[in-house]
């Protein structure tokens, strides 16, 4: 399986205030409660123990959730979960107890930004050597071009799983096909583990028979899952949504891994205090993790926090400010506390293009969350303008930053055996004439532990950072596609309803 990268949590709060923010949120579920739509999900939440209060009027039920269901519930749901892939070396293993982080991409972008390089003449220089610059056009996205990114991602040495960041907007893709669809592109296309939202509940089926399908078979399925799901049960402020549920309460029947989704925005549908918003999405988290064990008792379940922060000027999602990062850290403290494996968002920038601020933005939220033992840490490839454009230059400029990342938070090998062979080598060093550790250094570089520098270094004036990550972008989409067997490919095609034969033909 993968390795992910170990980590020792970072305490971000004290005990004391992880205390605070549990009774803060079962106060808000016990007291103030929250609105649930559909009959499926209240008569679930009823029979568990929950209470239904008043009468619906276009709004939903008031329930009311004490504290011992939220426990008992917690409880049943395990702390930990396997995430198959297509290539067995692809699973993830997520734990709360002992987190390994794993950086994946995410969103559901609706622009794909091309990345050209011009060359051009200094003004007042007719005669002299251009320079080249990059130069950006924005256009929707297709479903080749997520077919071209899930093989991009499929090289990208740092990226541990996929979720889909091009929304398909073909013209023959509809409603009724766009799920099998863009399941279909990615699986067909990458061997790392698949995890995205459904839109239609009628496509649940068809979807998790192309798991079985890819995977050999309906056992193996549930032993490899190929895919996940990603449902955003609640709306914010504290309300359950019919639709969402049911479709986390289909996977959870299934025993398919399931990302309980929350993300309210501070300023506007949750408090922008850190305190109000981590213990109020808290709430909502916990409430769907009630649901999913009224459902199905021992159902994999992840705890998936996604806090924003409001812009005060225009209300879009902040996810450049600080406090992005402080509400994701704080929320993963809040899964380890309860013994539930997190998703968890970072590397997101507010920038239009690939530059100096997309990089800091990325970069701190890459390694603060991170930090945390967060498990799947989504969004972190190729996202700019919030999360409204997906760039693959910025994808090869993310890999190699999380790549340092990665390497900051290695542990340290430091033992006593390590210790008998620093010693010789520094006695046999202090003996030489030189007294030089260059051979030691040879041997350490020799092993692959040893960073070797920024791979997209900028040189002489021609040769900058972006004509190389241009490069490298190019590189990387002529490979040969790592594609389904054609045997397989054409089963699916035969047996899911729906899927495009282009997509199948190509």
């Amino acid at each position: 399986m993968r390795k992910g990268v170990p980590v020792k949590p970072y305490p971000r709060l004290n005990q004391q205030q992880i205390e605070l923010i549990h009774r803060a949120s079962m106060e808000i579920l016990n007291d103030t409660g929250i609105v649930v739509h559909g009959k499926e999900p209240l008569e679930l939440l009823s029979s568990a123990g929950a209470e239904v209060n008043g009468s619906d009027q276009g709004g939903g039920y008031k329930v009311k959730i004490p504290e011992t269901l939220v426990l008992d519930s917690v409880k049943k749901a395990p702390s930990e979960i396997k995430l198959g892939a297509r290539n067995p070396e692809n699973t993830l293993l997520l734990s709360a107890e002992n987190p390994r982080v794993y950086y994946g991409s995410g969103s559901e972008t609706n622009f794909f930004l091309e990345t050209a390089l011009k060359e051009f003449v200094p003004r007042g220089e007719d005669n002299s050597p251009g320079y080249i610059f990059p130069t950006y056009s924005s256009r929707r996205g297709c479903v080749e071009d997520l077919c071209r990114v899930a093989h991009l991602a499929n090289q990208l040495e740092n990226l541990d799983f996929f979720i889909r960041p091009i929304n398909i907007q073909d013209e023959d893709i509809t409603e009724e096909n766009k799920d099998v669809n863009k399941f279909f592109a990615a699986l067909d296309n990458i061997e790392k583990h698949v995890m995205a939202g459904i839109t239609d509940l009628n496509q649940f089926n068809n979807i998790v028979k192309m798991g079985q399908i890819i995977a050999g078979g309906k056992q193996e399925f549930k032993n490899n899952p190929v895919l996940s799901f990603i449902s955003c049960v609640t709306k914010s402020p504290l309300q359950i949504v019919e639709d969402a549920a049911l479709r986390m309460i289909a996977a959870n029947r299934h025993g398919i891994p399931v990302v309980i989704s929350s993300s309210p925005q501070g300023g506007s549908t949750a408090p922008i205090e850190e305190m109000g918003m981590v213990s109020m999405i808290n709430a909502e988290i916990l409430a769907g993790v009630v649901l999913s064990q009224a459902a199905e008792k021992g159902a994999p379940v992840i705890y998936g926090s996604v806090p924003v922060r409001a812009r005060m000027d225009n209300l879009h999602d902040m996810y450049g400010a600080p406090e992005f990062s402080q509400y994701n850290l704080a929320c993963v403290q809040m899964s380890h506390y309860y013994g539930l494996p997190n998703y968890s968002a970072g590397g997101v920038s507010d920038a239009r293009v690939p530059g100096i601020q997309a990089t800091v933005e990325k970069s701190l939220s890459h390694l603060f969350v991170a930090q945390g033992g967060t498990n799947l840490l989504h969004y972190a490839f190729g996202l700019l303008l919030e999360t409204q454009t997906f760039c693959p230059e910025q994808a090869i400029l993310d890999n190699a930053h999380i790549g340092i990342i990665k390497k900051i938070l290695e542990e340290p090998e430091i033992d006593k055996e390590l210790k008998e062979k620093v010693i010789s080598g520094i006695d046999k060093v202090m003996d030489s004439p030189y007294r030089i550790f260059s051979r030691s250094a040879r041997k350490y570089m020799r092993s692959g532990n040893m960073y070797m520098g920024y791979p997209f270094e900028g040189g002489e004036e021609k040769d900058n950072t972006m004509l190389r990550v241009k490069e490298e972008t190019e590189r990387l989409m002529e490979q040969p596609r790592s594609c389904l067997p054609e045997n397989i490919r054409n089963e699916v095609y035969n047996q899911v309803p729906g899927i495009l034969p282009r997509l199948v033909k190509e």
